[in-house]
């Protein structure tokens, strides 16, 4: 299977000017000025890019593949991910968890659900672990998930600063996360430890405890959410210029700005504007979670679903309205959570890595094609490959 991309303008996500892609299989073959193929007797697929970026495959840290919520009760519970959910997003790469729910929503459930995404034709990864302490796993212990099973590359999403936690103390955090980083390093996996914030007190404290009082490096901690509030943002500055990763939340409600939530979009220029090392900042979805708003009590007003297409959307505000540059703004969804996540064949567009693509088109910025190692999944802003029953 051969895919010549001609004449895009190339964001690796660095600019690397007008190039022509040749993919071969799942890979990217070469990058060149100028690639001719004249072998009739192999069918090639070529594409003329002219007028569009050509971009990294987008990877989305945190998806409920499997559905989450049921804040509200059993009718509250959101529905599970569909294929073009992900790919008409831009998303080639994701990493589901569990939610506040890991008793009707289970571990075998959701790597079932990741192994089905990943045969359609995505990369999808998976946490062990939910919401609470201890951690439910496939084969009670952390270390042994990561190690032993394909799928799993960390634990989490653990919840801290939330009404809906098991309030974990600070050596509850820690034995986690020694029992990630031993898993993550004898498997060569990320390890992480992805991490809910709340909106309580103590927001990053209890993070900050664990690296004062153990050998557990800030980086093995991978909170998200932190745009929540302005309070909760302004303790990720501190927290990443401490050496630490923070994931912005892109899904959001309108009742949830207007009590206090930035907007992912405002929220990068903020922390740009800070000075916090870019390479620290990500953005995740949190595809197919609920999205409920409490009142003061904390009983449920309502409840929405967290939306993947946001990802992007907001990565294109942060452009078209922040005026952060294309690169700059494309990194916090390819090159950053590639790094944080220990994917070495993902997030950027070089020889030899896996052909995970996005054609934008330049005038809009809109999601044209997505190639999923190398498979073309949408053409011409329409999804061509669905999932088994969409």
């Amino acid at each position: 299977m051969l895919t010549l991309i001609k004449n895009a303008e190339v964001m690796s996500p660095k600019p690397l000017g007008k190039k022509d892609v040749l993919l071969v299989g799942s890979s990217i073959h070469c990058i060149e000025d100028s690639i001719e193929l004249s072998c009739n007797a192999i069918d090639i697929d070529i594409i003329e890019a002219n007028d569009h970026y050509l971009v990294p495959g987008f990877i989305d840290s945190l998806v409920h593949v499997t559905g989450g919520g049921g804040e509200g009760g059993f009718t509250t519970r959101t529905p599970a991910v569909n294929l073009t959910d992900l790919t008409t997003a831009g998303i080639t790469t994701f990493v589901a968890a569990l939610g506040t729910d890991a008793i009707t929503r289970t571990l075998p459930d959701l790597i079932a659900k990741v192994k089905a995404l990943r045969a359609e034709g995505l990369s999808g990864y998976c946490y062990t672990g939910s919401y609470h302490l201890p951690a439910t796993t496939l084969t009670d212990s952390i270390t042994r998930d990561i190690m032993m099973i394909e799928e799993m590359i960390g634990v989490g999403e653990v919840a801290i600063a939330d009404h809906r936690s098991s309030q974990p103390s600070t050596e509850e955090l820690a034995k986690v996360a020694a029992a990630a980083r031993v898993g993550g390093m004898l498997s060569a996996k990320a390890g992480i430890v992805s991490i809910h914030c709340g909106d309580g007190p103590l927001k990053l404290d209890r993070l900050h405890q664990v690296v004062e009082t153990s050998d557990i490096p800030i980086s093995q901690f991978y909170p998200t959410h932190i745009n929540r509030s302005q309070a909760l943002l302004d303790a990720g500055v501190t927290y990443a210029k401490a050496g630490g990763y923070i994931d912005l939340t892109t899904s959001t409600t309108e009742h949830a700005l207007q009590q206090g939530e930035v907007k992912c979009s405002d929220a990068l220029a903020y922390l740009i504007e800070q000075q916090v090392p870019l390479d620290k900042i990500t953005f995740s979805s949190d595809g197919h979670a609920s999205l409920p708003d409490f009142d003061g009590h904390g009983k449920l007003i309502q409840l929405l679903v967290g939306d993947e297409r946001s990802l992007f959307q907001e990565v294109r505000d942060a452009v078209i309205e922040q005026n952060i540059a294309l690169d700059t703004a494309l990194s916090v969804i390819t090159a950053n959570p590639a790094q944080v996540l220990s994917l070495s064949n993902k997030g950027q567009i070089k020889q030899g890595l896996d052909a995970d693509l996005v054609l934008l088109k330049k005038s809009t910025l809109d999601i044209d094609s997505v190639w999923a190692m190398g498979k073309k999944m949408v053409a011409n802003q329409t999804a061509i490959v669905k999932g088994m029953f969409e």
